[in-house]
C-alpha cells in the first residue's frame, strides 16, 4: 500500500465511522436522494447529507447545464459510490421516476412551493430551503401537502440545530439568567444589496430563461439575477427580510418557544441606493408583535453596524441581563457587576469532516449546523415525527416576514389570523397573501393540493 493508498483508507475509514450512527437509524440500504436546485446552498446542504448519512445521490435537476454538470461531477467525486448522478432539466421528469426517498430543494424561492409540493406527492421526504415560499398562500398549500401526503419536511432554517444556540437555550435561558423578557431586536447590516446597473442581455445559451423564470413575472435577463443575485428581486424572493430576517426571527421564535405573531409593522423602502437596479428595500424596520414583548427587526444595506461583532444576530433583552447571538457566537452580559459575562465561539469542525476545508463558496461556520439539521431530519424520518424546523415552523415564520412587507407596502398593521389565514379587517391585504402566476401555471391551492 503507497502513501496515498494509506490515506484515502484512512479517510474512508473516517467517514465510515462518522456515518455509522445513520445506518443504525435507517438501515443499511442507503437513502436515494434527489436535488433540485444545484447551486451555491443546494450543493452544501447536499454535500452535508453526504458526509452525515450513507445516501445513494440518483438523481439532480437544474435549468443552468453548466451549473448542473458541475455539480454532478462533485457529487460523483464526494459520494461513496462514485457514481455520477442522472441530471434532468425538468424536475417533473426526475420526480416522475418515483425512486427517490428524500428530495432537497435549493431553487430561488420563487420555485420552492411547485417543487416540493410535487415532491411529497412522489412519495418523497423533504428539505427545502428557506423561506419555504414567496406568499403566504403557497406556504400554507406546503403545510396541507405535507400533511395530507404524510411526509416530513424540514425546512432549512438550520439555526434551530446550530450548536452553541441549543448551548445558549440551556445554560442561559432555561435556567432563568435573562429574567423576565421585554424586548427582542433581531438585525442585519450586510452589504448585501447589489448596487451596479448591468444592461439587460440574452440568457447564455446553457440557461434556461422560460424555465427559471417559472411562475413569476416575466422579465429580462440580467447577469444581476443568475447566479446567486435573485435575492435582489422582489419577482423572485422576498428581499433581505425574507432571506436574513427569517434565521433570526425563527431563532427567536425558537429559543423563546413563540407561535404567531399578533400584529405586524413595518416600515422603509429604497431610501439610499436608489440608482441600482436591484427593486427590493434597503432600509427595513418590522416589528413583531407577540403576547409578551415585540421583536424588532432592522436591516440596512448601507452604512455600519451598531455593533461591528455582530453584524447579523439577535439581542435579547431580560431584567436579569442581555442575549446577544449569532451564526458565530453567543455573549451573555450580566447585569448585576459580581455575575460574570459568559462567551461562546462557533465550533468549525474542520478536522473532523477536512473536506470543508477546501470545498469552494461553503460557509465553514454554519457547516456543522446544516450537518446537525440533516441529522435531525434524519432521525425524523426514521421515526415519522416532526423535525426541529417542521414546514409548519417553517410556514410561522416565512408568512410572518412576508406580511412584514405587505404592511410596508399597504402602511397598515397587518393582523392575522391562522386559522382563517386572512388578514383580520383587512380585505386588499388578504388578497395580497397571494400573488399573480404567470399564464402557463397554476397557483397551488390547500384545498387541493
Amino acid at each position: 500500500m503507497n502513501r496515498r493508498q494509506f490515506f484515502m483508507t484512512g479517510a474512508a475509514t473516517v467517514a465510515s465511522s462518522r456515518i455509522a450512527w445513520a445506518q443504525d437509524l435507517l438501515g443499511s440500504k442507503p437513502k436515494r436522494v434527489g436535488l433540485i436546485g444545484t447551486g451555491w446552498y443546494g450543493k452544501a446542504d447536499l454535500l452535508r447529507l453526504i458526509q452525515v448519512a450513507p445516501v445513494e445521490v440518483v438523481s439532480l435537476c437544474d435549468v443552468d447545464k453548466q451549473m448542473l454538470a458541475g455539480a454532478a461531477q462533485i457529487v460523483a467525486e464526494r459520494q461513496a459510490s462514485k457514481k455520477t448522478p442522472r441530471t434532468y432539466s425538468d424536475y417533473r421528469a426526475m420526480l416522475k421516476e418515483r425512486d427517490l426517498d428524500i428530495v432537497l430543494i435549493g431553487t430561488p424561492d420563487h420555485w420552492h412551493a411547485l417543487t416540493m409540493i410535487e415532491a411529497v406527492k412522489a412519495g418523497a421526504d423533504v428539505y427545502v430551503q428557506k423561506p419555504i415560499s414567496l406568499d403566504v398562500v403557497e406556504g400554507q398549500a406546503m403545510l396541507a401537502a405535507a400533511r395530507k401526503y404524510g411526509r416530513v419536511v424540514q425546512v432549512g432554517t438550520q439555526r434551530r440545530s446550530t450548536p452553541h444556540l441549543q448551548e445558549a437555550i440551556d445554560q442561559i435561558i432555561k435556567p432563568g439568567m435573562l429574567g423576565k423578557i421585554g424586548h427582542v431586536e433581531i438585525y442585519c447590516y450586510y452589504h448585501m444589496r447589489n448596487q451596479t446597473t448591468p444592461p439587460d442581455i440574452d440568457p447564455p445559451d446553457y440557461l434556461d430563461w422560460e424555465a427559471y423564470t417559472g411562475p413569476t413575472r416575466m422579465r429580462p435577463f440580467n447577469r444581476l439575477v443568475h447566479p446567486r443575485g435573485w435575492r435582489n428581486f422582489t419577482e423572485y424572493s422576498n428581499g433581505i427580510i425574507g432571506d436574513m430576517c427569517i434565521h433570526m426571527l425563527d431563532a427567536v421564535r425558537w429559543m423563546l418557544d413563540l407561535g404567531w405573531p399578533t400584529r405586524i409593522a413595518s416600515n422603509g423602502g429604497i431610501l439610499v441606493q436608489k440608482s441600482a437596479k436591484a427593486n427590493t428595500p434597503d432600509t427595513q424596520t418590522a416589528t413583531f408583535q407577540f403576547p409578551d414583548f415585540p421583536v424588532v427587526w432592522t436591516h440596512r444595506s448601507w452604512g455600519t453596524a451598531p455593533d461591528p461583532q455582530y453584524p447579523w444576530g439577535g439581542t435579547i433583552y431580560g431584567e436579569k441581563g442581555t442575549l446577544k447571538f449569532s451564526v458565530m457566537g453567543y455573549d451573555f452580559i450580566p447585569v448585576g457587576k459580581d455575575d460574570k459575562p459568559i462567551h461562546k465561539d462557533v465550533k468549525y469542525e474542520l478536522e473532523e469532516y477536512p473536506e470543508d476545508k477546501t470545498e469552494k463558496d461553503l460557509e465553514r461556520h454554519v457547516a456543522p449546523a446544516i450537518r446537525y439539521h440533516m441529522k435531525d431530519f434524519l432521525k425524523a424520518i426514521a421515526e415519522r415525527g416532526k423535525p426541529v424546523a417542521d414546514i409548519e415552523q417553517g410556514h410561522i415564520t416565512t408568512a410572518s416576514c412576508i406580511l412584514a412587507n405587505i404592511a410596508l407596502a399597504t402602511g397598515r398593521t397587518m393582523q392575522f389570523d391562522p386559522a382563517k389565514h386572512i388578514v383580520t379587517g383587512d380585505a386588499e391585504a388578504t388578497r395580497m397573501l397571494a400573488r399573480a402566476y404567470r399564464k402557463g401555471y397554476e397557483h397551488p391551492d390547500p384545498k387541493r393540493v
